[in-house]
């Protein structure tokens, strides 16, 4: 028959607990640098284009690796694939810490009219490097939600997808917390890096330790049952679905129903949300005037408040309302929450904070369960990989992008990306209609 081994047949067997805390750490790794790495990257002669190159070579190396890793877990499993990625982003943080250690030598002089002033030095370098190391790997999260959606019924889909949301924006609420802890010491930048270093270790050894490899009970071709059980009506219930991952590309995943469709609301929210990225840190230190720990504290607000809304909130909402609905809702908060952006007003940001965090703790898990849907069980590792090469895609187009951009528009870049993720408020409510 072909049948791959199963570890663990049972969904209800596993639980949530190592996948929603391997999600909670590498967050926590990533986002214990977010304050301070605009401030980094100006510090060893970048500017604002050069921290959204920084950021997009993530994306284009992820683009790369991400389907690929997604296709190699449906084929030998979540656990080995996502210990593989975790260890990528292990090296990445060594890369990173290096940085630190070599000279600020100057490699190259640039002055453009489009790109700006910026000196090219060695940490540069080492920081793209690092960048691309984990990036290529990049599929923590692509695998983790495939496997979260092998574990989880389809009614239990939205609630747990907001449990995935809810531990990567604790990693949120804590890492930028620590930054501004830790940026504060004698030790200034180095020490926030160690600690995101030991963090990745930490998740490497909850997967090897602590995560069980699940098998939804897959063969690779149609299996002939040869039982004289079948004659006297005693035969066992048969328990397969048909694989063969040679076969799932692309156009496989296209021809699925919907998935086109939230593929495309995938690809608008995460060009949105680069936008925001590469914009706001810039705007903080140049318009607003912010220090490190203020910038932290904006993040470390902006993801409570995501907490909030993904815990307690989208379980009550999820048992009232579609997928879509929520979708629908959300993104239009979302979309008001970015215009608050351009004004300079402290209490506005917040306010845009404030939404922003509402619409997306709404929005973004309801979109993940329908795509995971859409998906089924076939598909799931080829669909959460190549939502993460959308994904990819749209944050290269965003953050190199966004950066310039900024520099044409200033505060105006966050209300083109208001205007880039309203339409997925028209994408979205085929469902309740």
């Amino acid at each position: 028959m072909n049948q791959q081994p199963n570890s663990s047949s049972n969904p209800a067997e596993i639980s949530l607990l190592p996948v929603l805390s391997v999600n909670f750490v590498g967050t926590l790794g990533f986002s214990i640098v977010v304050p301070f790495l605009v401030f980094l990257v100006t510090k060893w002669g970048g500017n604002a284009l050069v921290y959204g190159l920084i950021g997009a070579t993530y994306s284009v190396f992820q683009l790369i690796g991400a389907p690929i890793l997604g296709r190699w877990s449906d084929r030998y499993g979540r656990r080995k694939i996502l210990l593989l990625s975790q260890l990528g982003t292990l090296v990445s943080w060594l890369i990173f810490l290096i940085a630190f250690f070599v000279p600020v030598r100057i490699v190259e002089d640039i002055d453009s009219t489009i790109m700006g002033q910026f000196t090219l030095t060695l940490p540069l370098i080492l920081l793209f490097l690092a960048r691309a190391a984990d990036g290529i790997t990049g599929g923590n999260v692509s695998v983790a939600n495939a496997y979260l959606a092998d574990i989880t019924d389809e009614e239990d889909r939205t609630k747990n997808f907001g449990r995935m949301a809810l531990s990567g924006n604790l990693g949120f609420v804590l890492g930028p917390a620590l930054a501004g802890l830790l940026g504060a010491t004698i030790y200034g930048e180095i020490l926030p890096v160690v600690a995101a270093l030991l963090i990745s270790i930490l998740a490497t050894l909850i997967i090897v330790f602590g995560l069980k490899e699940f098998d939804p009970c897959v063969l690779t071709r149609v299996p002939t049952p040869r039982s004289i059980r079948k004659v006297f009506g005693q035969e066992h219930k048969e328990c397969f679905s048909i694989r063969d991952p040679e076969k799932v590309n692309f156009r496989t995943i296209l021809r699925l129903s919907d998935v086109p469709r939230l593929l495309g609301v995938y690809f608008l929210v995460m060009l949105g949300f680069s936008f925001f990225y590469i914009g706001f840190p810039v705007h903080a230190i140049e318009e607003l005037q912010w220090t490190v720990t203020d910038t932290g504290a904006f993040f470390a607000y902006l993801s409570l408040v995501m907490v909030l809304v993904q815990g307690p909130v989208l379980a009550r909402a999820s048992k009232k309302f579609s997928d879509a609905a929520l979708a629908f809702v959300g993104t239009l908060i979302l979309t008001i929450g970015f215009i608050c952006l351009f004004w300079s007003s402290i209490p506005v940001i917040y306010l845009g904070a404030t939404l922003i965090a509402l619409g997306n703790g709404l929005m973004w898990p309801s979109v993940m369960a329908m795509l995971s849907n859409a998906a089924g069980d076939m598909h799931q590792g080829a669909v959460q990989g190549s939502a993460g090469s959308i994904g990819a895609i749209a944050s290269i187009v965003g953050l190199i992008a966004g950066g310039l951009l900024y520099n044409w528009l200033g505060a105006w870049v966050f209300v083109l990306a208001a205007l880039v993720i309203l339409p997925v408020s028209i994408v979205t409510p085929r469902a309740w209609r």
